[in-house]
């Protein structure tokens, strides 16, 4: 198996709770969302690169022969940076469906 395999289902299920949470969200607040994700995503993405770069090059870590798709930012190869877009993606929108019932209920008390 593939790491690119291993990653897959948490891509998939990151991004589908994501675009849930986008969907309960008035648009302007969708468009402020998808711009900071975005920020943090560039920033998650660089911070990646550098530290697992720094770790694999330190030998505390590697990957097998034929587990790895080819393609490497540094020293990390692409499949490394799946799991810290599923986050950037993940937070913000259990952080949205969590929020959003509590909410509700405020208005209802008003």
């Amino acid at each position: 198996m593939t790491y690119a395999l291993l990653c897959l289902p948490f891509l998939a299920v990151a991004a589908a709770v994501a675009y849930t949470a986008a969907r309960t969200m008035p648009p302007a607040e969708r468009r402020r969302r998808w711009i900071a994700t975005g920020v943090s995503a560039v920033v998650l993405l660089v911070l990646t690169a550098v530290f697992d770069s720094v770790m694999i090059a330190a030998g505390l870590f590697g990957y097998a022969d034929g587990t790895r798709l080819g393609p490497a930012i540094g020293l990390a190869p692409i499949e490394d940076f799946a799991y810290p877009v599923a986050a950037v993606l993940l937070v913000p929108a259990v952080w949205t469906l969590a929020r959003r019932p509590a909410a509700r209920d405020r208005h209802d008390e008003d």
